[in-house]
């Protein structure tokens, strides 16, 4: 940490900038710690703390800007990318559009405060058409209150900063081993906790082909979609699918028998909604339910039509 330190004493802003940039780009690694040590260091030069929140929030926006693009140019395939890449779970996805289409890209002033949503939040974005004037002005306005968070938090509590820098100084190589290993224990927890979400969701799916034979053989099973109603208004359903999201559920539950055959469907990166919903239906008192295999995007991609909401 003192070699950290050091570094942002002769390159502040620099250094606050590609760190920032790197961390929001997807590398797994938290950007607060150096902010708080940056923070810390403007005590004696107060002036610097603004340029520092001005870097900040550059690489910040630089980093969203891709991600925006990256919405803009492949649209939803983006999400999967998103969730693998940043190690986060996919109910990140659900969880967020439901916010999204709730708030729209006022869900950009305070994303970033909730870990998982911010990534998502930015690609939707350019997936739902958001302008790109409008997603600089929000992302930018919340991320000049999120950067200056840790920030300002440092150079409050510069003391108590200066004191574990000495402390690591004094530890040497140890304290260098302390602090890579604390990286490396992070990065380990985010890889274990996506393990642990996915092996709770592990269970038969049905794929395309098979769900689509059915359907041409005359043996439709009962189909649940379980996304928002606006990405079916926006996207289409699978015909015959019956709208089935957490807020309508209930009362779609009580129209089918238990031993009815279910097939379950969303949009999110390994059909993560769909396997979620699943597990309650399971608790409800179905056992044919079965995620379909790539979700609404695979039916889709295969050339199966989309019938209007």
């Amino acid at each position: 940490m003192e070699h950290v330190a050091q570094l942002i004493q002769h390159y502040g802003i620099a250094v606050v900038f590609v760190t920032v940039l790197l961390s929001r780009v997807g590398l797994p690694y938290p950007a607060w710690p150096v902010l708080l040590v940056a923070g810390a260091l403007t005590a004696a030069n107060g002036a610097v703390l603004p340029l520092l929140i001005g870097a900040a929030v550059a690489g910040d926006v630089i980093a969203d800007v891709f991600w925006y693009g990256a919405g803009v140019r492949w649209g939803r395939r983006v999400l999967g990318l998103l969730c693998k890449f940043t190690l986060s779970p996919d109910s990140c996805v659900r969880q967020t559009e439901s916010m999204f289409t709730r708030m729209g890209a006022g869900t950009l002033l305070f994303a970033k405060f909730v870990p998982g949503f911010s990534y998502v939040a930015v690609a939707l974005s350019g997936i739902t058409g958001v302008g790109l004037g409008t997603f600089l002005a929000l992302d930018g306005l919340g991320s000049t209150v999120y950067m200056a968070v840790p920030l300002m938090l440092g150079r409050i509590f510069h003391h108590a900063v200066a004191d574990i820098i000495a402390t690591l100084a004094r530890l040497g190589e140890y304290g260098i081993a302390l602090v890579a290993g604390a990286l490396v224990l992070y990065a380990a927890m985010r890889w274990v906790q996506r393990q642990i979400f996915i092996r709770q969701l592990r269970m038969d799916r049905i794929s395309v082909k098979e769900l689509a034979d059915m359907i041409d053989g005359g043996h439709t099973p009962v189909i649940f979609d379980v996304r928002s109603a606006e990405s079916r208004h926006r996207d289409g359903m699978i015909p015959g699918a019956v709208a089935a999201h957490v807020a309508e559920i209930e009362a779609v539950l009580n129209q089918y028998p238990r031993d009815v055959e279910v097939v379950i469907y969303c949009a999110c990166p390994n059909e993560a909604s769909a396997a979620v919903a699943a597990l309650h239906l399971r608790r409800a008192g179905y056992r044919k339910i079965r995620p379909l295999l790539g979700g609404v995007e695979a039916w889709a991609q295969a050339g199966r039509p989309l019938s209007a909401a």
